[in-house]
């Protein structure tokens, strides 16, 4: 490293803080609760674990901040990890308002800590101690309670949010002629068909996933958008999954105010076809990118037969 690159480094805290944002985090929403009842939450990306035993994790808050009083007096904290559809939630607690917690949905952890829900992972800590760190005070938590809820994790790189895709590297298929059989499995309508399904899934629910939708909660969204179930036995047959699934994916997203329940059937809110809209868009890149080696009567043709297939 140079002498000018140095000194950029370490006064110019601008380019230092573009610089640090080559690298991509999590982005989680920190939340306690004092033994009087005033409630903080903050918009932080600096979270990192420490230790596995005993658990402890951290994160850093700039001393200026006024939720840090708050923290410091809390018995407790949570760390909610921000799943891929919470942007809006993100930026509500990285603005200095009066009720962050106006029309959030939460429940108390320990400590009284808020729990954020639907996220895609949350960590209950008990302080553990709070250590000085230049502009910012260091906070370490151990871990007394966690939840996996396993959604897709939103991410913020160069100062802007971003989402999980698997590495082009890690799709790329071997042509090695060496290694392909031609025979009469390869004449197997059957086989080609759940091999095709198994090659388009693999490449397409990734990119589904990083929305922060789960399959259940994007089938549903796209089927009743779509409008093709007329009643709740409709749906389950277009949905064609689990009821089990059926009835945790809907009541997450009536929760999340995407989809009314009107006892006959579910319909959509303005925010649920917004969220519709845009799966069919990653649905038709992804499907543009997979045919686009193919005619249009190609294309045409190959749809035709699928709906023969299925009955459409």
């Amino acid at each position: 490293m140079n002498a000018m690159t140095q000194q950029a480094t370490e006064f110019d805290s601008k380019s230092f803080r573009r610089a640090l944002g080559n690298f991509a985090t999590g982005v989680t929403i920190m939340t306690a609760q004092n033994a009087k009842g005033d409630k903080v939450g903050v918009t932080a990306n600096s979270f990192n674990s420490v230790s596995l035993d005993p658990p402890l994790i951290l994160w850093s808050i700039d001393k200026r901040s006024s939720s840090y009083e708050v923290f410091a007096e809390a018995s407790h904290f949570a760390v909610n990890i921000l799943a891929a559809d919470q942007i809006d939630l993100s930026n509500k607690f990285a603005r200095s308002k009066d009720d962050k917690y106006a029309n959030v949905d939460f429940e108390l952890g320990a400590g009284q800590a808020p729990v954020l829900k639907e996220c895609s992972a949350v960590f209950e800590c008990e302080r553990y101690n709070i250590v000085e760190g230049g502009d910012h005070w260091i906070i370490i938590g151990r871990v007394v309670n966690f939840q996996d809820n396993g959604r897709s994790p939103l991410l913020y790189h160069q100062g802007a949010y971003s989402s999980v895709l698997p590495h082009p590297s890690l799709n790329a298929r071997a042509n090695n002629d060496d290694e392909i059989f031609p025979g009469r499995l390869y004449d197997n309508m059957y086989y080609l068909l759940t091999q095709a399904v198994r090659a388009y899934t693999n490449d397409y629910q990734p990119k589904q996933l990083a929305s922060g939708f789960r399959t259940s909660e994007a089938r549903l969204l796209l089927v009743l958008e779509s409008k093709t179930a007329t009643s709740k036995l409709d749906l389950q047959r277009e949905v064609a999954m689990p009821a089990r699934e059926i009835e945790q994916a809907t009541e997450i997203l009536v929760r999340k105010g995407l989809m009314i329940d009107t006892e006959k059937c579910y319909e959509l809110t303005q925010q649920g076809v917004e969220a519709a809209k845009m799966l069919h868009q990653i649905g038709e890149n992804h499907q543009q990118d997979v045919f686009k080696t193919y005619s249009e009567e190609d294309k045409i043709l190959f749809k035709k037969m699928l709906k023969d297939l299925i009955g459409i």
